[in-house]
């Protein structure tokens, strides 16, 4: 069975883009070199050749007339004569030394040694009429040696320029034979190279447009809701490759994301109709009706009004248009509602207070979010204590600081008496601590009724933190909150046995 050939690992735009401009750059750059490197040598050649036999033409061509013609004067003694021509043959025979240095065609060669040979016995023999001194000896000598010495070294002189431009001409034929042949080849090549990168271009074109042509399709079906998890597109270039990536990596988190949304939405429909049949509590509706009937029997017909009104206003506002968030200023009607239906039937035992800034009035508030704390105050606390209690409703703004914008409430409901205890972290729960500095509003719900001791409050504590049911509907407040504001929002209570109970509820501020 094959092996699956692994996947290769992406390349970085720029890497292919230079490795493409390498693929035509460097055969370009070969061939620039080459042709330079011919034209070079072809030229240097063709300037040594033109070199010599522009030396060679420095050659006096009336070399023979003027050595006989020298020699002949002193020869015969005549009152013309110069003296014996030897910087004439010195001159020759330098000439020729330079020209052996530079000649490379084996003829020219031969016919230059030869004219260098000549020169040397040309001197040698003139030297020798010097010494001799019969007229007859010396006429010989001139007819015999010099007059057929300088006859050659002008025939071999001859000889070496016609093989120099000879190679002159066949070089300059070889060089432009050869740079038509360089001109082929280089249009030959021009072509190759012109197809290869070419089809590198058009696979590495394809290599870019046809993922992003897929990743236009997925963002395309992303727009209208596909919101499916699929295998990230498989590209060559790292840049592509990270991009579809990070869409199959945001398009799964989207969805971890919805399905936590609507997890939270059915929890947070969940509790909110949880107190809303909490709300239509049978007993709290029989007995109200029952109060209400005694107090017509009674003919007190303006406070059975009264409780009518209010209950009507208690229902009015449980229901709210079927809004979930209403203002503060409704969530305190709703509360006060409640409580004059209930300080009619615990007018004995209960007196209660509300007092929240009129400026906190416009702000949002999750509907039924006070008037469970109270019911747990009046059942829980007031109840349970022997004597009259109170219960108290306050409401403040939190700025940034720390502070607040109106006076802390933190006065027990007895007169006179203040709660100077000091309270620790560790006491007062973790749903404040670590909460960020900024503006909230804090609304406080206080009884000074039964209370409770430091275990039970404790356990309470622990138990609203971990999300599980307490009871009292604090529970399903409290998970109404952090689902709507976050962790940071939420309740805190404070209690101690025999002295009552206070219930904090801080939020953020938000206005319509």
């Amino acid at each position: 069975m094959r092996r699956a050939r692994p996947a290769a690992k992406p390349v970085s735009l720029n890497q292919q883009m230079r490795a493409l401009l390498m693929t035509f750059f460097i055969p370009v750059l070969v061939m620039m070199c080459v042709m330079f490197a011919v034209m070079i040598h072809y030229i240097n050649q063709y300037t040594s050749i033109l070199h010599n036999v522009t030396t060679a033409s420095e050659f006096n061509q009336d070399f023979k007339e003027n050595i006989d013609l020298k020699m002949y004067y002193y020869v015969v003694g005549s009152h013309y004569s110069e003296g014996l021509p030897i910087e004439e043959v010195e001159a020759a025979q330098e000439l020729a030394r330079n020209l052996i240095e530079t000649t490379t065609q084996e003829e020219s060669s031969k016919a230059i040694s030869g004219v260098l040979q000549l020169c040397e016995n040309l001197e040698d023999k003139i030297y020798l009429i010097e010494a001799t001194d019969s007229y007859d000896d010396r006429q010989t000598q001139l007819e015999n040696n010099i007059y057929v010495l300088t006859e050659l070294i002008q025939e071999y002189m001859y000889t070496y320029l016609y093989h120099e431009a000879s190679l002159l001409d066949t070089l300059q034929t070889e060089m432009v034979k050869n740079l038509w042949m360089e001109i082929g080849l280089v249009v030959a090549a021009a072509l190759i190279l012109l197809i290869v990168v070419l089809q590198r271009s058009l696979r590495f074109a394809h290599s870019v447009t046809q993922p992003i042509s897929d990743l236009c399709v997925r963002v395309r079906s992303i727009g209208e809701g596909d919101l499916t998890a699929r295998t990230p597109i498989q590209a060559q270039e790292f840049e592509i490759q990270t991009l579809s990536d990070g869409f199959e990596d945001m398009v799964g988190r989207l969805n971890r994301q919805i399905e936590q949304n609507r997890q939270e939405q059915v929890r947070l429909r969940s509790a909110e109709l949880a107190l809303l049949q909490a709300q239509i509590n049978p007993h709290f509706l029989y007995n109200t009706l029952d109060a209400i009937v005694w107090l017509i029997e009674m003919e007190k017909n303006e406070q059975a009004v009264e409780m009518v009104t209010s209950l009507s206003s208690f229902f009015r506002s449980s229901l709210s248009n079927g809004q979930d968030v209403i203002t503060l200023r409704e969530e305190e009607q709703h509360v006060r509602s409640y409580l004059e239906i209930q300080h009619v039937r615990y007018k004995d035992i209960l007196e209660y207070e509300i007092d929240i800034a009129p400026e906190l009035a416009p702000y949002r508030i999750p509907k039924l979010t006070l008037q469970p704390l109270v019911e747990n105050a009046l059942y829980h606390g007031i109840k349970l204590k022997r004597g009259q209690g109170h219960i108290r409703v306050s409401g403040r703004m939190e700025i940034a600081d720390g502070e607040s914008s109106t006076a802390d409430h933190s006065e027990r409901m007895n007169p006179g008496e203040k709660n100077t205890e000091q309270t620790n972290p560790e006491q007062t729960g973790e749903v404040f601590q670590n909460r960020p500095s900024m503006a909230a509003i804090i609304l406080k719900v206080e009884d000074d009724g039964a209370g409770m001791d430091e275990t039970r409050l404790l356990q309470l504590r622990a138990m609203l933190n971990h999300d599980t049911s307490v009871g009292f509907g604090m529970s399903t407040v409290q998970e109404r909150l952090q689902l709507m504001f976050g962790t940071e929002y939420g309740l805190q209570i404070e209690s101690k046995a025999g002295e009552g109970t206070c219930v904090t509820v801080r939020i953020p501020p938000q206005e319509d």
